[in-house]
This record gives C-alpha cells, sequence and structure tokens, in this order.
C-alpha cells in the first residue's frame, strides 16, 4: 500500500512539474499593433527562400544568413502598406549591426526584408526603426535566437 501511495505521489508531483512548467512557457509574439496599424514580424534562415525567389529578387542564401521581415497593414486588412523600416541588431555582447531592409512587393503585399549574418545559436536583440503610413513614427523591439541548419 505504501508503494502505491508513493507512486501515486510522484505521478501527482510530476503532473504537477509539467502544468506548471507549461503555464511559465512564453508565446512568441509575432507583431505588435501601434493605433490603426499591425506591425508583423518573423526572422528566418536564407534557405526557407527558394533558390528561384532569392535569384528574382537578389537574395543571398547561405548557412549562415538569416533574414528580418518587416510588413505592415492596417488593422483588419489583409493588403500591405509602404512603411520607413531601418534598425539594427545587437548580441548578448552588446555588438551591434545595421539592417538594411529591401521593399519587396508580390500583388497586394509589400514587406521589408533585411539580410545579416549570425553565429549559431547567437541570441539577438533587433532594434526597428518605424515610419507608418500615417507619418507616425514607432519603435519596436524583440528578440530571438538563431540556428544554423
Amino acid at each position: 500500500m505504501k508503494r502505491l501511495y508513493a507512486a501515486f505521489i510522484s505521478i501527482a508531483l510530476l503532473l504537477w512539474a509539467a502544468a506548471a512548467a507549461a503555464q511559465g512557457a512564453k508565446t512568441i509574439e509575432n507583431h505588435q499593433d501601434f493605433g490603426d496599424y499591425r506591425v508583423t514580424y518573423s526572422v528566418f534562415n536564407s534557405d526557407f527562400i527558394s533558390p528561384e525567389i532569392a535569384r528574382h529578387y537578389n537574395l543571398v542564401r547561405a548557412d549562415d544568413r538569416a533574414f528580418v521581415n518587416i510588413s505592415v497593414s492596417k488593422k483588419g486588412e489583409t493588403k500591405g502598406a509602404s512603411a520607413g523600416v531601418s534598425g539594427n541588431a545587437t548580441n548578448l555582447i552588446q555588438q551591434s549591426r545595421s539592417l538594411e531592409f529591401q521593399e519587396i512587393r508580390d500583388q497586394d503585399a509589400v514587406y521589408y526584408l533585411a539580410p545579416f549574418r549570425f553565429d549559431h545559436e547567437e541570441n539577438l536583440t533587433f532594434n526597428i526603426d518605424l515610419v507608418l503610413p500615417d507619418g507616425s513614427t514607432q519603435e519596436l523591439t524583440f528578440r530571438r535566437q538563431l540556428h544554423k541548419n
């Protein structure tokens, strides 16, 4: 009976720990709202882009390269909007690299890509300066850890 009780307590503690860990898990945000506008952002390895698309837009694909992707749209709309986008990426020892954004237009989509090099498992903080279509200026900051494929 003592073994059964000990097993029950062990399982209960394990389930409690799993539930606590799940509650502590963070959802990775991928957008931020500024007034009437939604700014959506992502970071992805360059090999996510097909070779054909990379050639079409003159984008470099390599194991140590990634892109920051920024798009701006009016809330509730899917059509992209033009914006001013600039920024930098800073690592954990405060080394900063400038991000040079290129506007990409594809039918109703308008988005901004900035290529950069990274080290495996590098943690970067992205500081993005925006000029929204209404002329307001906003700052967007987010952090990502990058991995080579």
